[in-house]
C-alpha cells in the first residue's frame, strides 16, 4: 500500500499521468490491466483517470461515463490498443456490467479498464485489480490518494 497527496486538480491529473507511464514500460502481464477506482464524489476518480487516458497518448479528453456507462478510448501505442473507462455508479448488480461485455474486455492482455464506483461490480472484478482510494483531504483541493495493489 502506498499514499500520496495532491493539492491541486492538475496534481491529481499529473499523478494519473505518472501511472500511466509506469504502464508504458511496466512488464506485460498477459491479462488486462484493471484500476478500481473508490471514494466520494469529488475526489478526484474521473480527474486522474483524464491524465491516465492522457499519458497514454489518447488525444480525446475524457469526460465521466455517468450515464452511458462505459466509454473506450481507442490508444496507439505498441502495449495497448483501448482503455475502457466505467462508472458504475448506476449499475444496480455486477451483472448488468457483465452484460457489457466486460470479461471479453477484461481478458484482452491489450486492454486497460478504469473502473468507478467499484464497489457496485466487486463481485466480478478479478483478484489481480489495483486498487486506489481517493479522499478529500482537510483543505479543499487536498486529496489522499491510496494505492493497493
Amino acid at each position: 500500500m502506498k499514499t500520496y497527496k495532491s493539492f491541486s486538480s492538475e496534481e491529481t491529473r499529473k499523478f494519473g499521468e505518472a501511472m500511466a507511464k509506469d504502464l508504458l514500460v511496466a512488464k506485460h502481464t498477459g491479462r488486462a490491466r484493471i484500476f478500481a477506482l473508490k471514494g466520494d464524489l469529488g475526489a478526484g476518480k474521473t480527474t486522474f483517470t483524464q491524465g491516465l487516458i492522457k499519458g497514454l497518448g489518447s488525444k480525446r479528453r475524457a469526460t465521466s461515463p455517468t450515464f452511458v456507462i462505459m466509454r473506450r478510448h481507442a490508444l496507439k501505442n505498441a502495449r495497448h490498443k483501448n482503455i475502457f473507462h466505467i462508472d458504475a455508479y448506476r449499475l444496480a448488480t455486477a451483472e448488468h456490467l457483465a452484460v457489457l461485455g466486460f470479461k471479453e474486455i477484461a481478458a484482452d492482455a491489450k486492454n486497460i479498464i478504469v473502473i468507478e464506483w467499484p464497489e457496485r461490480a466487486k463481485k466480478i472484478l478479478p483478484k489481480h485489480t489495483t486498487w486506489i482510494e481517493f479522499r478529500h483531504g482537510k483543505k479543499e483541493n487536498e486529496r489522499t490518494i491510496i494505492l493497493k495493489r
